[in-house]
């Protein structure tokens, strides 16, 4: 599937990505990239990542087949009072949030008729930011979501489903709220307990955290890592999934004081059967192609030991 053309408002890490993927599969004729800050344009059109660079949104995406928001979340109600009056009737208008009843919620009230909101969600990515940080692969082998509104016309999503494949994703459509409830548990809820425990190593005393931080085990690390991801995108996850994180975050606590229970009764027979279990569910990632079996979780080093 491929568009005449193709405009992306945000070059960050996915939007940067999608650019070098379009790029590398031949999926549009003409990619326009559209940021709010010069800086980011100028670098995204020095790694020569589009066809045409500009800071206005509504030049960006007039004519354009393909809209794609690669923004925070929250930016999405400015976006659309910007662009709004320039899209073409036909066009498929997308996204790559992370929540997504907050985006059809806010993209449906202001999509106007004739263009066809096809909201989704690419399920990669890693802790870097910025034009420089994408690469074409990133989406190989991983899942994209895609959780149109009701009645939205099935070429348009049948269409939005052959872009993604041709990215390397695999793509299914489900309910926006059981989006929202699946990620809350698979990414949301695990990076708020990641910026928790890299927060709590940053409370301590000066001298217990230098020795934590020398000694970092990759359990720490790996929680780093996750912790070191964007800022701004992760405020504005948990500001627009609230309900489904609390959910989540609710039950985790519940298991949690079980936990604790065990092994404050030194209960070695519980603590074994869930580890038991957890292991299983790691074997099942692996299985199913989400994971690699590697050391250290397959991720390449340099000669110098950074990833």
């Amino acid at each position: 599937m491929s568009f005449q053309k193709l405009a992306l408002i945000g070059i960050g890490l996915i939007g940067s990505s999608i650019a070098l993927g379009v790029r590398a599969e031949g999926l549009a004729g003409h990619v326009a990239i559209t940021t709010r800050r010069a800086e980011t344009l100028k670098q995204a059109e020095a790694l020569g990542l589009g066809d045409s660079y500009t800071l206005d949104a509504a030049e960006a995406v007039r004519d354009a087949d393909l809209v794609i928001i690669c923004a925070p979340v929250l930016a999405y109600e400015a976006i659309m009072d910007e662009i709004a009056g320039s899209l073409k009737p036909g066009a498929i208008l997308s996204d790559v949030g992370s929540v997504k009843g907050h985006v059809l919620k806010v993209l449906g009230a202001r999509t106007p008729e004739g263009v066809h909101l096809v909201p989704g969600h690419p399920i990669a990515g890693t802790e870097h930011s910025g034009p420089a940080a994408g690469f074409a692969s990133l989406f190989h082998n991983r899942w994209c979501v895609l959780t149109p509104a009701a009645g939205c016309d099935p070429e348009a999503v049948a269409g939005l489903t052959g872009f993604w494949r041709a990215l390397g994703s695999k793509v299914e459509a489900m309910d926006a709220g059981h989006h929202d409830l699946v990620l809350a548990i698979t990414s949301h809820v695990p990076h708020l307990i990641a910026y928790n425990i890299v927060g709590t190593v940053d409370d301590l005393e000066t001298a217990t955290r230098s020795e934590v931080i020398k000694f970092s085990a990759s359990g720490f690390r790996d929680f780093t890592r996750i912790a070191a991801s964007d800022p701004v995108m992760w405020r504005d996850v948990f500001l627009t999934n609230r309900e489904a994180v609390l959910e989540m975050l609710g039950r985790f606590t519940e298991d949690l004081s079980v936990l604790q229970r065990a092994v404050r009764a030194g209960d070695g027979k519980t603590l074994e059967a869930l580890f038991s279990r957890t292991r299983e569910i790691r074997r099942s990632i692996i299985n199913a192609g989400q994971e690699t079996a590697a050391p250290d979780f397959g991720r390449p080093h340099d000669e110098t030991g950074s990833e």
